[in-house]
């Protein structure tokens, strides 16, 4: 049995994980700790565990690995406490707005022998694993371009404090991209340029809302992406990643969550996708339930996340500076 806890539910994804973990045979969601108190009590009351409001007690306990959502921010320091304390981490993305604060935390768990993961569940979407199946056993030949997307809806709140998030919609919805590219191509980025801006919210938002990326990987790959939060409230869904992948054999257009049905309520009085396909999130946490008990590093790497961080700090560079910049790997 793997005793796993989570980590502040500031990140609307806590609760999807924490969906998963009371669906998952050999594992339990053990204990719950915030630094919003009341945030903390409610959701650990929400999924019949124990909440535990302090830090140092919530890290002495039994647990076997830990979940990290909270904000932006907050990633690195609380990764290291959970590091020294012996825990095996996944973490929310990106791993930290910073090269230096990603790169930390993957040494943290490096010194301390213990698992560290970056929370990218794309990579346990259906569509996209078979995307990555007949682009690596070359049924359309060598890819040398592609076209990239990741809409969301406003998540508002700190997301849109840079002091909390450390970035917005370019950085939030082109870890997820980056990190495609690189398992489905097995390239790594060389180069980016970016437009970015804060243009749909204006006057609730201090960070950017719509970015617009041109970036180069090893062999002279072209990829264009664009990162926004740009759906309607009454939209279906938080919104899409899709990528059109260009090759000397032909050209693969995948959506990662269209294995849907549009549903037409009434009562909602909108229209509702009701999803039938599978669940990345599921993927994401089963992953690292296995990884806790097998002791050995997650699917999605701490170096994964820290390699998509590498792309988007390149990215805001390239912004404020208009021009095109080197992404540099580091170790």
């Amino acid at each position: 049995m793997a005793n796993i806890g989570i980590m502040s539910f500031a990140h609307m994804h806590a609760y999807s994980y924490a969906a998963c973990l009371k669906q998952l045979p050999g594992c339990e969601l053990t204990a719950v700790w915030d630094d919003n108190i009341k945030r903390g009590r409610t959701a650990a009351k929400q999924f019949e565990t124990k909440f535990v409001a302090n830090l140092d007690a919530f890290l002495d306990s039994s647990l076997d690995g830990v979940i990290i959502t909270s904000e932006n921010m907050k990633h690195r320091p609380m990764a290291e406490r959970c590091a020294a304390a012996g825990k095996w981490i996944l973490c929310e993305k990106p791993i930290a707005p910073s090269v230096a604060d990603a790169q930390a935390m993957v040494q943290a768990c490096k010194k301390a022998k213990v698992g560290l993961g970056t929370a990218l569940p794309c990579r346990f979407s259906p569509p996209l694993m078979e995307a990555c199946t007949q682009i690596q056993t070359g049924e359309f030949g060598e890819i040398v371009a592609a076209s990239c997307t990741n809409h969301g809806q406003s998540p508002g709140g700190w997301f849109a404090d840079d002091a909390l998030s450390g970035g917005g919609a370019t950085m939030d919805h082109t870890v997820h991209v980056a990190d495609l590219l690189r398992w489905i191509l097995k390239k790594e980025f060389v180069s980016v340029y970016c437009e970015l801006g804060n243009q749909l919210h204006n006057k609730e938002f201090k960070t950017d809302d719509v970015g617009s990326l041109q970036l180069e990987m090893e062999g002279g790959v072209q990829v264009s992406h664009v990162a926004s939060w740009s759906r309607a409230k009454s939209f279906p869904t938080w919104g899409d990643v899709t990528i059109e992948f260009i090759g000397t054999k032909g050209v693969l257009w995948v959506d990662a969550f269209n294995q849907k049905i549009n549903v037409y309520n009434d009562a909602a009085m909108k229209a509702e996708w009701a999803y039938w396909g599978g669940n990345p999130d599921l993927g994401l946490v089963a992953d690292f339930v296995r990884a806790v008990e097998e002791r050995r590093e997650p699917t999605v790497t701490g170096l994964d996340g820290l390699r998509a961080t590498e792309v988007t700090a390149a990215a805001y560079q390239a912004a404020k500076t208009k021009k095109r910049v080197p992404i540099k790997r580091t170790r």
